[in-house]
């Protein structure tokens, strides 16, 4: 995602460290050779990954917050259905995760209309490498917010509401509203078949060390969660209230899927601090690099 300016945003919740249930539904893992993933749930449910998470995410937001950073965080377990939130679960522009929305809107058509080897190898880079000339070209096609109103009708998004001004990088959502998106994708409640949703997946598990423009896209839950296997969707963007970098690192962690993770930050500093800051959150909330033991 290259360098865009946006206007203040509008903060709509300061919450404190909560536990929110979900709604239980089949879990999608499976491998991407046959038809469609098997849909299954693990026989039984490991220990609680969660111990001492609250205390952990307070920690990692108030260390946030001494470096002038303000900080979303939502994690789920998608097998005891137990969400943690913290910091402020803000209304942003999610920059380029729209692009996740864009994938699941093309692919969700692809019965009626395929998708070509060109596009197909664009989405690929879109995902991978977040090419902004490759969601250009899908919004345009495609019919720029009636793309976010889809989505967000099949995947529930309560909050998330396509660009007032037309720009795909200006889509709002928030953390809570993103993590839905990625726990129902894997479940299919959101309309995207499993040999689809394996699709985005994998593109998002071989997400490159640098965008398409360069950019570093390791920060947050890739270098933060070092010792899991992740699947990753990030967004950043410059000068949000006019001095300050937000990002955006938001996915799925775990062999097996388990668990979902959306992270924001908002920090007036140049680029690089702003990636150590929400790297050092993660870090914080998970210092062996893991989710649970």
């Amino acid at each position: 995602m290259t360098k865009r300016a946006r206007l203040p945003m509008l903060l709509i919740a300061t919450a404190a460290v909560l536990t929110v249930s979900t709604t239980s539904c089949a879990k999608v893992y499976g491998s991407p050779d046959g038809p469609e993933p098997a849909i299954h749930a693990p026989e039984s449910p490991p220990a609680a990954a969660f111990d001492g998470l609250p205390a952990r995410i307070a920690q990692a937001t108030d260390a946030a917050a001494a470096d002038g950073a303000t900080i979303a965080v939502a994690v789920l377990d998608r097998v005891t259905n137990q969400m943690l939130a913290g910091g402020n679960d803000q209304l942003v522009a999610i920059a380029s995760v729209a692009k996740l929305f864009i994938a699941d809107d093309l692919l969700s058509q692809e019965s009626s209309t395929p998708l070509s080897s060109g596009d197909r190898q664009a989405l690929d880079s879109m995902l991978r490498s977040s090419d902004d000339d490759a969601a250009e070209t899908f919004w345009a096609a495609r019919g720029g917010e009636t793309i976010i109103n889809d989505v967000a009708g099949r995947y529930g998004l309560t909050s998330t509401t396509p660009p007032s001004d037309g720009q795909w990088w200006d889509t709002m959502s928030s953390a809570s509203d993103l993590v839905h998106y990625y726990d129902r994708l894997l479940s299919g409640s959101g309309g995207l078949s499993g040999e689809r949703a394996e699709i985005i997946l994998n593109d998002l598990a071989g997400s490159t060390a640098t965008g398409a423009d360069g950019y570093p896209q390791r920060f947050g839950i890739p270098d933060g969660l070092f010792a899991e296997p992740v699947a990753v969707k990030q967004g950043w963007m410059c000068c949000v209230d006019s001095s300050s970098w937000m990002h955006l690192s938001t996915g799925v962690i775990g062999a097996d899927r388990r668990y979902v993770m959306v992270i924001e930050s908002l920090q007036p500093s140049d680029d690089a601090t702003a990636r150590a800051t929400i790297t050092q959150a993660v870090k914080t909330m998970f210092p062996s690099g893991r989710i649970g033991a």
